[in-house]
């Protein structure tokens, strides 16, 4: 059998860059890792593709699979439902692959409580007016809910204790280095690794 998976969970702030982060560190195929789509209610950005970057589905449908208890998280923002499928990420663990997920600061506080042996990464903008230009940038809002965001954000980077790191999205270039030496030291830690060598030791005894 697989020595089980690592979960790795990245989340932040809204308009932070977590979108872009993740697409960037999956760009390299040799990356032995998976990446959990999340499930949304919210209507698609300009290129975003259904199964892809979302599952989109409509309010009715999240509610049922909350009700099914098929979420390993879930969390209402701005009027939306955002959350991870259960099924598929325990059977990428259990295959002994790493599953990424990106995730709202709510949902992720949900896996931690449930996945306390996971990774947990709080990507954080440099300042908050560089977050703000960020979400302007957008073009897809109004003022009045990016005023809101940006409400939220601030309760957001409060939760930052709850996690093990803290990386700057200064650029994305930088961020992504910083994550991938999280991750391979994260592999390194002995808790993560003893059992490995545990074996090792009994065939020797032997």
């Amino acid at each position: 059998m697989a020595t089980r998976g690592m979960l790795i969970v990245l989340s932040g702030p809204s308009g932070v860059g977590k979108g872009t982060v993740r697409k960037a560190m999956f760009q390299d195929q040799q990356r032995d890792f998976v990446y959990s789509i999340s499930m949304t209610t919210r209507q698609p950005r300009p290129g975003e593709v259904n199964g892809v970057d979302y599952y989109f589905v409509s309010k009715e449908e999240f509610k049922q699979e909350i009700a099914n208890d098929g979420m390993l998280e879930y969390a209402q923002y701005v009027d939306n439902f955002y959350g991870t499928p259960l099924k598929y990420v325990n059977q990428t663990l259990d295959s002994g692959k790493d599953v990424f997920l990106e995730i709202e600061v709510n949902g992720a506080m949900q896996v931690r409580k449930k996945c306390p042996d996971g990774v947990f990464i709080f990507l954080t903008p440099p300042d908050l007016s560089s977050l703000k230009q960020r979400i302007k940038g957008r073009g897809s809002e109004d003022m009045q809910t990016i005023d809101k965001r940006m409400l939220k954000a601030v309760d957001e980077i409060k939760m930052m204790q709850q996690y093990d790191y803290a990386v700057v999205n200064d650029t994305v270039a930088n961020a992504v280095q910083r994550i991938e030496n999280i991750i391979e030291s994260e592999h390194l830690r002995v808790p993560r690794v003893i059992s490995q060598y545990e074996k090792m030791i009994g065939v020797v005894e032997k």
